[in-house]
Formats: C-alpha cells, structure tokens, sequence
C-alpha cells in the first residue's frame, strides 16, 4: 500500500531498483525519502507474491472500505436513535388524546 502521496509507479520503480541489487540505504538516500517507508513497501510486495504472511493489498483495500462502510452505519444508527428517543421524549407518557373532565 504505501504512504499516501507516493504514486502507485513511484513505489514501482523503488522497488525495481532494489532488485537490480541495489541498497534499501543508497535508494532511500538518492530520493531522499525514509527507508524505513521503501522496507514497508518491500514487505508488502513480499505478501503479495505469496513470500511472507499477511494481507495482501487487495484484502487491505476491502478492510479499508468494510471498516469505512461500518463506521457510515454506525453514525446512521446513532442518528436513527437519537431521532427516536427525541420522539419518545415529546410524546406525552400518558398517551391518549381525551380530555379528562
């Protein structure tokens, strides 16, 4: 996945040159970004491939969304309850709508 603001081909390319053999340092120094960032993307690459355990980028995205689409809901929910215990609290206790004489 990667710190947001790094493009999906930037990573590319980072991780490409570690490849061609070159230092997570030396790599990390030439584009003056933090090296422990381009070890995370190295990880994640490795989970992908299938190398090392974990979730890979496509089941991080659907937590991501899942956890997203929860927390909607639960702000509906707690819309919905407060709109319902307003309702209740106007709502005479006695119920009826008789006059009493």
């Amino acid at each position: 996945m990667g710190r947001r603001g790094y493009p999906a081909e930037f990573r590319r390319r980072v991780l490409d040159l570690l490849a061609s053999g070159r230092s997570v340092a030396s790599v990390a120094a030439g584009l003056r970004i933090s090296d422990q960032t381009i070890y995370g993307w190295h990880q994640q690459e490795r989970i992908d491939r299938g190398e090392a355990a974990g979730l890979t980028s496509p089941e991080k995205a659907e937590l991501a969304a899942a956890r997203k689409k929860i927390a909607q809901l639960e702000t509906q929910l707690a819309v919905a309850t407060k709109a319902v215990e307003a309702l209740r609290a106007e709502a005479d206790p006695k119920g009826g709508t008789r006059r009493s004489s």
